[in-house]
């Protein structure tokens, strides 16, 4: 029986007006405010008459699932998940207004467009296809919007996990954390990223005590030079380059598709961690300084002085291994470490049936395409199901240019309408080869 025509002028045009109204709709986290986001899903659900359940934390924090019943034939369900929460901006530095969902130069404009409002309209508008045209699932599909992973997911996947369990049990999971690019190292050819793995985030808080006194009789017990010492040799601790099997992986599929000219060495692979700061940090334990607080007078000496560290640590590495690493670097023990946030999992298999079907669509789409799986340098909600040994996969097809790469989490946001039409063609035919 074949499936129904779909018009794809008419659903990229309700895409575009729909995401142009979530993008208005602040869930800057913090504070989030996600159930604001689950209040516009449930709005289109109802006149849809899809039934959906919200799961609330508190504090306006709602993550909202609806599910699409199939009759189980192929295994257990399909998720398609997205977050609802977005990063916060500096408005001054914008060419237009963050949260107005503006259409203009072929482009929707806002925070979230890319990181993920866009990706949760195209997993929207695939689950109501289905929906509308009565579609066949031989699983069950299920659209979940969760709160809360820019800042750690603790109202979201985590609150689930916790409290909901039976919600994350699935079959697999399509999520960020993998999207194409018209060029890679500088070569134009185009590349679609599946996510398969992720660095591990652990965030640390130094703390450093000294004694306290008037800033014109200088001592030599002082929290904040404590601090600035035990930071200084962090900044100059040498950590050796560690590339995974799925790092040396993606390199070794753009070697074999003729897009770099080298097979993935370790020689080659430190070349291009010298030349590229991703590709460095993919290959090893990374550490960022990201806030540094001491002191309450210009004339006095604090009794403390604390920092904060963004850790991410390749895949698999331990991270008690890497805080007594840190310990023996630092060399000081009345500098504390306390862990604020930590999280390691094992990657998913590039040979699972979605993989292939997905690696088949984005072929169908972009005939020259190459496709990868990749490792973030971030983590997503992802690491949630990977760690319950569920086969969870970063899949945005877009193909995204130069001018766009490097607004995620920066400024000016913007997805191509191209993109959005591209993405849920592809998205659709993925998740029709998985469930259908």
């Amino acid at each position: 029986m074949s499936e129904p025509a779909i018009d794809w002028d008419a659903i990229t045009d309700e895409a575009v007006e729909l995401l142009s109204s979530y993008i208005r709709v602040d869930t800057v986290n913090p504070p989030g405010n996600e159930t604001l986001a689950c209040d516009f899903y449930a709005e289109i659900l109802d006149r849809e008459g899809i039934p959906y359940r919200l799961y609330d934390p508190g504090e306006g924090r709602a993550t909202l699932v609806a599910t699409l019943e199939g009759d189980g034939s192929r295994g257990k369900s399909l998720i398609l998940l997205n977050h609802t929460d977005v990063v916060p901006f500096e408005r001054d530095h914008w060419s237009i207004d963050p949260l107005g969902g503006e259409i203009r130069d072929g482009h929707i404009w806002g925070r979230g467009t890319q990181d993920m409002k866009g990706m949760g309209i195209m997993e929207l508008l695939s689950f109501l296809i289905h929906h509308r045209n009565g579609l066949p699932l031989k699983r069950d599909l299920t659209f979940m919007a969760v709160a809360d992973e820019e800042a750690g997911s603790d109202y979201g996947v985590e609150f689930l996990d916790r409290e909901h369990p039976e919600v994350l049990d699935c079959g697999y999971v399509i999520n960020e954390g993998g999207a194409g690019t018209t060029e890679v190292f500088g070569v134009e050819r185009p590349v679609f990223n599946i996510g398969v793995s992720e660095k591990g985030p652990l965030w640390l808080k130094l703390r450093a005590t000294g004694r306290p006194g008037h800033g014109s009789v200088p001592h030599d017990d002082v929290a904040s030079d404590r601090l600035v010492r035990a930071l200084s040799r962090i900044s100059e601790w040498e950590r050796p380059l560690e590339p995974s099997p799925e790092v040396r992986e993606y390199f070794q599929e753009l070697y074999d598709a003729g897009v770099t000219d080298r097979e993935p060495t370790a020689e080659y692979l430190t070349e291009l961690a010298d030349e590229h700061p991703r590709v460095k940090s993919v290959q090893m334990n990374s550490i960022s300084l990201t806030t540094l607080t001491a002191g309450v007078k210009h004339n006095v000496i604090p009794a403390q002085a604390e920092a904060t560290l963004d850790c991410r640590l390749v895949p698999g590495y331990d991270p008690q291994k890497f805080i007594g690493e840190l310990r023996e670097v630092i060399d000081d023990p009345r500098v504390e470490i306390e862990e604020v946030f930590v999280s390691s999992t094992p990657p998913s298999s590039t040979d699972t049936e979605l993989y292939a079907v997905m690696t088949r669509v984005a072929k169908d789409a972009i005939e020259d395409a190459v496709i990868v799986p990749s490792v973030s340098t971030g983590f997503t909600d992802s690491r949630v199901f990977r760690r319950r040994g569920i086969q969870a996969y970063g899949f945005v097809p877009v193909l995204t240019g130069p001018d766009d790469v490097g607004r995620v989490h920066g400024n000016d946001e913007r997805i191509s309408i191209g993109n959005m039409r591209l993405g849920m063609q592809i998205l659709h035919a993925a998740v029709r080869g998985i469930c259908g």
